[in-house]
């Protein structure tokens, strides 16, 4: 077994580190032995555990896999599971695809399986997708059994998240989860360089065949300026999240841009400070100018959002139902407001300071806050913003927007940033939640989005695009619109 190099303790504080010095820092080398250079746009926030949202980058990286994955239209499809099938109203039976050696050479079973689901279903805090699900897995044979404290439909589409991958049992220490040398894709984790790196090596005994590339070398990289740079320079041939402002710079056949189902929202805090009153809320909904920021600030490249969910799921704008019984507006009369952003996603900054002249326009007095996001989620959560500003993936997880729609506005959400807690949306999302995959569950969706949007808890702003930079040399990159795939086992330098 190879000699694995490990660095052991990963900040979670976003440190932009040398390369944040301006456009023309180039982050790593080029490679000429097979390699792919790709650069990130965000370091490890949770020290890579599979349980938080680092896990994409361990699923873009093809080291972490699960046991389902999704097609394009979102349907499940085998992956560590060659089939499954639905045993009771609670129960499912997933058989586990033989022949799969984790990356420490131990063996993939139906036992390893429900040891590491069962890692993730006691995690403080879970993960994003097992917010309000009651879940157990454990072993039968060679047969994985699932079972749910009540009837859930979405059981194979929760275990594609990125954020239940399967890692050997050796990644799970009392206190951490360690993905280096233990995951079962086609390239193995050996190194990680703190919030600076990271190094893939290919894995030769990879079950589905042998990857094209030699290995993987990342950078994380949080200005976009110099990620768009190490493409031109070629410094790095794959390069996540292109800045709007940077996209027109780089030759157009080096430039790839995908509707995504990614909205941008105003989340306002419905529990404390002067946007409790819901009529200051519905001010700033009819005073934001949708129009503007798509046309001055993403330069074209997003789509005015109608709704939270967008032009990524075409059933959205079918189905979706005009709020009823919403507050009507209250003068604003001087009332002060914190607005709050990220820097890591360079439009927000620009959003932020669009919004506060138009959030002036209407009356307010508006304070803005800029940190990085690794120094102001904490803040966020806890609502101490008045109004935040959110780029947020709305079906990232599981294919289906419920789990987004649950964990930003269920009373228990997890990531509930507008404090909201309103027992009709509750029971909107817990019928949606219920409802079999199909038209009627789509209906239930919109029904819920409805109701979010009839607290003004929510403003939707505009629904972004992948924007990713490919050079020109690199072949078979993922164009994925829920940013799960990157590199994958066909992707190589020409």
């Amino acid at each position: 077994m190879r000699v694995v190099a490990v660095g052991v303790a990963l900040s979670s504080v976003l440190l932009s580190g040398c390369f944040a010095g301006g456009a023309d820092t180039a982050p790593v080398a080029g490679t000429t032995d097979g390699r792919i250079a790709v650069a990130m746009m965000q370091p490890p926030r949770s020290g890579l555990s599979p349980f938080s949202d680092d896990a994409f980058k361990l699923s873009r990286w093809s080291t972490a896999e699960t046991l389902v994955t999704l097609d394009a239209i979102g349907d499940a499809r085998p992956g560590l599971a060659t089939s499954w099938r639905q045993t009771s109203p609670l129960s499912w039976e997933f058989t586990i695809r033989p022949g799969v050696k984790f990356h420490d050479g131990t063996a993939l079973t139906a036992e390893a399986a429900a040891f590491a689901l069962t890692k993730a279903t006691t995690a403080s805090p879970k993960p994003r997708i097992l917010d309000g699900v009651k879940l157990t897995a454990v072993a039968k044979g060679n047969q994985l059994v699932v079972t749910t404290g009540s009837a859930d439909p979405l059981v194979p589409q929760r275990l594609s998240s990125p954020q239940l991958s399967v890692l050997s049992k050796a990644a799970y220490a009392k206190t951490q989860v360690n993905p280096v040398g233990t995951g079962t894709g086609p390239f193995e984790l050996v190194e990680v360089r703190g919030t600076t790196g990271a190094r893939l090596e290919r894995y030769d005994g990879y079950w589905g065949g042998r990857a094209k590339a030699a290995g993987i070398d990342v950078s994380f990289v949080p200005d976009g300026a110099a990620r768009a740079a190490a493409i031109r320079s070629g410094a790095a041939q794959l390069v996540e999240s292109i800045p709007v402002s940077q996209a027109a710079l780089l030759e157009p056949e080096t430039v790839t841009e995908v509707p995504m189902p990614r909205t941008n929202t105003l989340y306002l805090n419905t529990k404390s400070g002067p946007l409790r009153d819901p009529g200051l809320r519905a001010t700033i909904r009819d005073a934001i100018d949708r129009d503007a920021l798509v046309k001055g600030v993403y330069e074209g490249r997003a789509d005015t959002a109608a709704g939270l969910l967008g032009p990524a799921l075409p059933w959205a704008a079918e189905g979706r139902k005009e709020p009823t019984g919403r507050t009507t507006p209250k003068r604003a009369a001087g009332t002060t407001i914190t607005l709050a952003t990220f820097s890591d996603r360079a439009e927000l900054p620009e959003v932020a300071s669009v919004l506060q002249q138009q959030l002036q326009q209407a009356g307010f007095t508006v304070k803005q806050v800029v940190r990085e996001y690794a120094h102001i989620e904490e803040d966020a959560l806890a609502g101490k913003f008045d109004a935040f500003i959110l780029s947020r993936a709305t079906v990232l997880d599981s294919g289906d927007p419920v789990s987004y729609l649950y964990s930003d506005f269920a009373c228990q959400g997890s990531f509930n940033t507008s404090q909201l807690c309103d027992p009709a949306v509750d029971a909107a999302l817990t019928k949606a939640a219920g409802t079999a995959t199909g038209d009627a569950r789509r209906a239930a969706i919109m029904e819920a989005e409805a109701q979010v949007l009839r607290t003004d808890a929510a403003v939707p702003l505009l629904h972004e695009r992948v924007i990713q930079g490919d050079a020109t040399t690199l072949a078979d990159s993922a164009k994925d619109p829920r940013e799960r795939l990157l590199v994958t086992a066909a992707t190589h330098l020409k």
